[in-house]
């Protein structure tokens, strides 16, 4: 497997060495050799003869293919490419005794400037690779019962941790606050004892103590975390900025190895920082150096004020330092937010007691490990670098400023492409390191850019340069007084120069030596081909032309303007002042319907063909025009038409004939055939329309009435023969029917006549 990983090195050492040449990116020609090297893509010809007379130096800096094939031989081109060398190149390898990660270890590159070049980088997460645990703990009042479950658990934290790896070291270390108000009671009584009670005993409050440096022995640890106690102070936020710092830096007095480090921080609160010390009237800054006593404490807290966030992360970073804050859950979210502003930092949530410490500690030191987060330290300006990682999932991430890499397990390996690209020459040979986040390897790079031209060919008093000059690269250095490609013109006047004499060559700052079309030779310019002018600006074969003709056959080229022959004009010679060509059958010019130039005629609108003879849809063409002018007439001149007809007649009839052009308001016809000249426009009213709508409208009332008038009628008919036919029917029953008349003895006349007694008649 190791050797497929080699075999992919040597092909991407060729894909970035070789394959990242100029050519494809092209050339700047610049006019000396080491200014040439500079510039992406080109190379130099040191060739001696390799210009023609009067060309500049520039020509000698191209491309390689371009010189080559203008005859610079191979070992005349200067063209250093970039390469690759191994220096230190170790196999990966999980040995206890000699662990290796980190693949190769030294690399020395060469650089051409904008020409990027690659390498690849190989991390294998090694099976029992050692660990430091530096355990930093809060020992203000509120963490009472942390301690006391601390002093039992030194032996199954290192017990945790030699289940990962087999050499595992641990150190204790304690902070609390400065020793200043207002963080730290200054009260006789509360310095020697700042316990919230008096009953209670604690142990004077200080900033940072380095307790116990890292061993491997568990009994020493429990017998020095045991003697520790309690101790207290006013504000809530503590020194832990302070002593975090100090922990980092401290190297020798907390005997950090080159191994695995991890600094566990223990706290339920939160932390002071840079600018809080103002409040004791601390403004000095903190410096990030150690500065600890005989006995382990922080002496010069009171002087420096707490550490900025961007100092302590750097610090930690430098140092190869993994964090993890073990913290009560209400100061969590103050921690994340710390945490992502520190590289290589977790965050776990600790019980009031810290009884659950051995299985955070555990669990974050698997995240940490677990990801690999490749940087590069130290790198001089003007180089641009970046990464490419190829994790588990075997999958190239686009290039990005580091390389990263998650849930990387033990003994699996993951590879990163680096790129570096020079954008500008360095002074020298530069160092930088790349180094994966909080482990102690590291791949150190050298770095030169190729800039400089080495040619070879210094030579003195050179026949090449008519011996008045040193010849060095091809190009001439003149002695005193002298100028010249070849050092063959005479220097008149201080201010003349190889600058000077191109510019007499140039018809302005911007443009090219002689036009280029010629050499500029001690500042007069010698023209090739067809060529002249004193900057070879004029080219008698560069005129206008006609039908590919030059001058159109009918003039003579001069510096690229037509001298015309008689009865010629234009640009191109292509003008005839003859009139022959644009008479029409009519006898008339254009058919007074157009106007002559140069031979042809230009016709108005509306007309074609070569004497403007023809009209080209005349009704399309006119119909604005008869249109505006029949409707200014219903509205009695309000409109003005003369745009429209421009030098068209129009002329009213009302005698009925056919017209050519329909409109729904405007019938027309266009005769342009008049004595004249002009175009007349012959107008009427269109015949009035009927309006369809109504007609529709009174056809569908009228159809309507006259079927409801029908169904009437019907209706009445039919109900007017019913009745006859009962009626009959009726007359013919009482015919067929027999009546009895005998009277009814049960029947009585309803008058009764009665008589008045008294009643006496005449």
């Amino acid at each position: 497997m190791e050797g497929l990983w080699v075999l992919a090195a040597i092909f991407m050492h060729c894909v970035g060495g070789t394959g990242t040449g100029g050519s494809a990116r092209g050339c700047q020609p610049q006019p000396n050799c080491t200014e040439c090297l500079k510039s992406p893509g080109c190379a130099w010809c040191r060739r001696k003869d390799f210009l023609k007379s009067g060309e500049p130096n520039e020509r000698r800096c191209d491309i390689a293919e371009a010189l080559k094939k203008r005859n610079c031989g191979e070992g005349y081109v200067v063209n250093p490419l970039s390469d690759v060398e191994e220096l230190k190149n170790t196999d990966l390898r999980s040995d206890a005794e000699n662990v290796v990660q980190l693949q190769p270890q030294s690399l020395h590159l060469k650089i051409r400037i904008g020409v990027p070049e690659t390498f690849e980088v190989w991390f294998k997460r090694a099976e029992g690779y050692p660990i430091d645990l530096y355990y930093l703990m809060d020992l203000s009042y509120s963490m009472k019962d942390d301690l006391e479950k601390i002093k039992h658990l030194g032996e199954e934290i290192l017990k945790t941790l030699k289940t990962v790896t087999k050499k595992v070291r641990i150190g204790f270390g304690s902070f609390v606050d400065k020793v200043a108000l207002p963080y730290v009671s200054q009260a006789k009584a509360k310095l020697a004892n700042p316990c919230p009670s008096r009953m209670d005993s604690c142990q004077p409050a200080f900033s940072f103590q380095n307790v116990l440096r890292l061993t491997d022995d568990a009994a020493e640890f429990k017998t020095r975390v045991s003697m520790q106690r309690i101790s207290g102070n006013l504000d809530s936020p503590e020194a832990g900025f302070d002593a975090m710092m100090q922990a980092a830096v401290c190297q020798e007095a907390i005997g950090w190895a080159n191994v695995t480090r991890i600094l566990v921080y223990t706290s339920d609160d939160t932390f002071h920082m840079a600018g809080d010390g103002r409040l004791a009237g601390i403004f000095q800054p903190n410096q990030g150096k150690c500065h600890l006593s005989a006995e382990g404490y922080y002496n010069r807290a009171t002087e420096y004020d707490y550490p900025s966030v961007g100092r302590l992360s750097r610090a930690l970073s430098i140092n190869n330092i993994q964090l993890i804050f073990a913290v009560t859950e209400r100061s969590v979210p103050s921690y994340q937010a710390l945490s992502k502003l520190i590289p290589k930092s977790v965050v776990g949530v600790l019980e009031a007691d810290s009884s659950n410490v051995v299985q955070l500690i555990s669990e974050a030191y698997g995240n940490l490990s677990s990801t690999i987060l490749l940087e590069h330290l130290h790198a001089p300006v003007g180089l641009d670098i970046s990464y490419r990682s190829k994790c588990s999932d075997g999958i190239h991430t686009p290039w990005q400023r580091n390389g990263e890499c998650r849930n990387v397990r033990i003994n699996e390996q993951v590879n990163f492409t680096v790129k570096v690209t020079a954008t500008s020459c360095l002074p020298g040979v530069e160092t930088f390191v790349i180094k994966p986040q909080g482990i102690g390897e590291e791949l150190k790079v050298t770095v030169e850019t190729l800039c400089d031209c080495k040619c070879g060919d210094k030579e003195e008093q050179s026949s090449h340069c008519n011996g008045n000059g040193t010849l060095s690269c091809g190009i001439c250095s003149c002695d005193e007084g002298l100028l010249g490609q070849r050092c063959e013109c005479e220097k008149h006047g201080a201010e003349d120069s190889m600058g000077a004499m191109d510019a007499q060559c140039r018809q302005t700052n911007a443009s090219q030596l002689c036009s280029g079309q010629g050499n500029c030779e001690c500042g007069r310019c010698v023209c090739r081909g067809t060529h002249q002018g004193e900057h070879c600006e004029c080219d008698d074969a560069s005129c206008p032309r006609h039908n590919n003709v030059l001058c159109g056959g009918h003039g003579l080229c001069n510096c690229s303007i037509c001298n015309c022959h008689a009865n010629y004009t234009g640009a191109d010679c292509a003008c005839s002042i003859f009139k022959d060509k644009c008479m029409g059958k009519d006898g008339r010019e254009c058919s007074q319907h157009g106007r002559c130039v140069c031979n042809e005629c230009l016709c108005q609108k509306g007309f074609f063909q070569d004497d403007c003879s023809e009209f080209r849809a005349p009704c399309q063409t006119f119909l604005d025009c008869a249109l505006c002018t029949l409707l200014n007439e219903k509205e009695h001149g309000a409109r003005n038409c003369s745009l429209r007809c421009g030098s068209v007649k129009p002329v009213r009839t009302d005698h009925v004939q056919d017209f050519a052009c329909l409109h729904a308001k405007v019938r027309f016809n266009v005769d342009p055939k008049t004595d004249d000249g002009s175009i007349h426009v012959v107008y009427t009213d269109p015949p009035e329309p009927i309006d369809m709508t109504m007609v529709a409208v009174s056809s569908s009332i009228s159809g309507i009435i006259f079927i409801g008038l029908a169904i009437i009628i019907i209706y009445r008919l039919i109900l007017e023969l019913y009745y006859r036919r009962e009626y009959h029917s009726f007359l013919n029953e009482q015919k067929n029917a027999q009546w009895n008349e005998d009277p009814n003895p049960l029947f009585q006349e309803a008058t009764t006549t009665v008589l008045n007694p008294m009643h006496i008649k005449d």
